[in-house]
């Protein structure tokens, strides 16, 4: 039985009409990649459609996939040796699984490892490197994404003991636990509601070391190609870190329970002590959040007390990768209504085990409790991703503007309790918030901010506030003029923009106000979700706005801090689940050669020689958000 949402009645002003027609114009592609460019420069995308597959895809959807063509035929996949500690039969959890997938699911990971077979070897991109003359520098620290570090199990209550040091996220022991025994899987991953903390009688701590999100599951790699990659330059144990932490925690919650801010500037500091040199840091998508927090905690008297030149003194550069540093839309709907057009992680995967296993009404429940989930709600307000009729990155010749990200079709799934009006960003929080429970937006209030500080003073006085410290356009970079940023992000996949509700079918039998009307599909609205301009995961405006425009504010940036961009277009290799070595996939991107060797790049001590890469209109885009520096009659200033 699914933990109730509470739902509040929320009085609405009579819409005027009904919503216009969407624009059935299709959205914009890359073109091909062109590595040898050494300037920026901005290329129009072809048309490109897409369909949509059969089913929402959630987060672990894909694992419950991966696991029913494991146990169809074993010899389909390499081999599993956790599958002996799972204490079950093959039969007993086919028996649970729908037969198709198991076909699907079986089929795709056959296809994966033949690819892999006749792929070229590991350690490729860093032996090359090693080759032309690179060599290991800077020590390297690693700050993962989103649900891509396992979670183990240190509770000894009667109910956790079966799990002691077991991983109930990230491995086939989650599995079992998801299949067989729900009700005590959600208990021990889902956080207390009003601490935020553990709950009473369960401990799940972040798994450490490489192992913590080399792999998310066997077979499946996250962040091994790049730990290989490093390992052929010269680096090991001693000069690559890794710094894992529990995302589902508030990121304050993250130095509370677990001193992770703490352990990480130590961790920086004997980096820079060992080595005699400074380190470079590496982020991936929440990860960035997480960094860009960090960068004022280290400072601040409230944090880390370590002054406002501790990055300058200990960080040589900032690799950002497809960092959301203004939050995804996507992430609204999975806290309102558990529901994603596509899973944040494991897309590759992507079939319907979730809906299986969990209803919305749990999924939502489960990411609300998971407050670390909520510090990827959209920054910025209408200034940043539009009002009810323009959104900056509106195309021309547009009718439907992506500015309503919520949006009722009047008469579908209508009544007296639905949205009478489309709302924008800022309407659609406030919504969230009215409709949900006081714990869970006290929890959000109290660790994150989402506005827009559009004055130096106000930057300034935010610095002495950690519920800003997430937000980059209420605060600065740090005050390192010899710090190197490095934005790194992929472009040229379709990604949700915004979306079409209605109320339930059967409201009756659910507490959630409103979900997705997946009965709309046209043009560029696939089952209810309009697609824009992104990696799959994070909108383009979101991972490229500060790189390209933000910090040369300088309230922003006011150190002068150099930001350097490279976008990487989407361009998979259609017999490879993963994408191939050109993908630019939100995760896949990790595997990316171009990637690779830019990283190895800047890791070496050679990252000045990267030049900017612009493919998509980003620039475009960015001049017209509504966030303007403090003298406008300048203009953005070159940082």
């Amino acid at each position: 039985m699914a933990t109730a949402l509470r739902r509040r009645p929320v009085v609405h002003e009579e819409s005027p009409s009904p919503t216009p027609t969407p624009t059935d114009t299709p959205r914009t592609a890359s073109p091909a990649r062109e590595e040898k460019e050494k300037k920026i420069h901005v290329v129009h995308h072809k048309p490109r459609t897409r369909k949509r597959r059969n089913t929402f895809i959630f987060l672990l959807g894909s694992l419950s996939g991966i696991i029913a063509a494991g146990f169809a035929k074993t010899n389909d996949l390499i081999d599993f040796p956790e599958i002996g500690d799972l204490g079950m039969s093959m039969d007993s959890l086919l028996d649970v699984l729908p037969a198709g997938l198991v076909k699907d699911m079986s089929d795709l990971v056959r296809g994966e490892r033949d690819f892999v077979d006749s792929s070229s070897e590991p350690f490729s991109v860093g032996v090359k490197a090693k080759t032309e003359g690179l060599q290991a520098h800077f020590p390297v620290v690693m700050v993962p994404g989103v649900i891509s570090t396992g979670l183990e199990s240190w509770g000894t209550a009667n109910s956790s003991r079966p799990y002691f040091r077991k991983r109930l996220w990230g491995s086939w022991t989650m599995m079992r636990a998801l299949v067989l025994d729900k009700e005590a899987w959600k208990r021990h991953v889902m956080l207390d509601k009003v601490t935020g903390l553990d709950p009473p009688g369960i401990k799940l701590r972040a798994a450490q070391g490489f192992d913590a999100t080399d792999f998310f599951i066997t077979g499946y790699w996250i962040w091994n190609k790049i730990l290989e990659n490093l390992a052929a330059l010269g680096y090991d144990t001693n000069t690559a870190f890794t710094a894992a932490y529990d995302w589902r925690l508030s990121y304050p919650n993250l130095e509370v329970r677990d001193q992770y801010f703490t352990r990480l500037k130590m961790a920086i500091e004997t980096a820079t002590i060992t080595s005699g040199r400074k380190a470079v840091l590496v982020s991936h998508s929440m990860g960035s959040q997480v960094l860009f927090y960090f960068f004022h905690w280290v400072a601040s008297q409230k944090g880390g007390k370590g002054g406002d030149d501790w990055v300058d003194r200990h960080v040589d550069s900032w690799i950002n990768i497809s960092g959301c540093m203004l939050g995804a839309v996507k992430d609204l709907t999975a806290v309102l209504s558990g529901e994603m057009r596509d899973t944040a992680q494991l897309n590759a995967f992507a079939v319907y085990g979730l809906e299986k296993f969990l209803s919305k009404e749990e999924r939502a429940q489960m990411f609300r409790q998971m407050p670390g989930i909520s510090s990827m709600l959209p920054l910025g307000g209408e200034a940043v991703w539009g009002n009810t009729t323009w959104a900056p990155d509106d195309l021309p010749g547009q009718q439907k503007s992506y500015g309503p990200v919520l949006n009722f079709r009047k008469g579908y799934g209508y009544n007296k309790t639905a949205p009478t009006r489309n709302m924008t960003v800022s309407t659609a929080m406030q919504y969230l918030f009215d409709t949900s429970e006081d714990w869970y937006q006290n929890n959000v209030k109290r660790s994150y901010s989402h506005g827009v500080a559009h004055t130096k003073a106000e930057v300034d006085a935010n610095e002495d506030d950690p519920t800003k410290w997430i937000n980059p356009l209420e605060t600065r970079l740090p005050l390192a003029p010899n710090l190197k940023i490095y934005c790194f992000y992929g472009v040229g996949k379709p990604t949700e923009r915004a979306y079409y509700y209605r109320t339930p079918e059967f409201p009756a039998l659910t507490n959630l106000s409103i979900t997705i009307d997946t009965g709309l599909t046209r043009g560029e609205i696939d089952h209810g979700v309009v697609l824009g301009e992104g990696d799959g995961t994070v909108n383009l405006i979101s991972s490229g706005y500060m790189c390209n425009h933000g910090w040369k504010y300088k309230r922003y940036n006011p150190a002068g801090s150099k930001v350097t961009v490279v976008e990487m277009p989407h361009e998979p290799d259609r017999f490879n689940p993963r994408g191939g070595p050109n993908t630019a996939d939100h995760v896949d991107i990790l595997g990316r050669q171009t990637l690779n060797e830019l990283i190895l790049q800047v890791a070496a001590g050679k990252g000045e020689s990267i030049q900017n890469h612009l493919v998509s209109n980003i620039m475009k885009y960015a001049a017209k958000v509504k966030v303007y520096d403090d003298y406008p009659q300048q203009g953005p200033q070159p940082a």
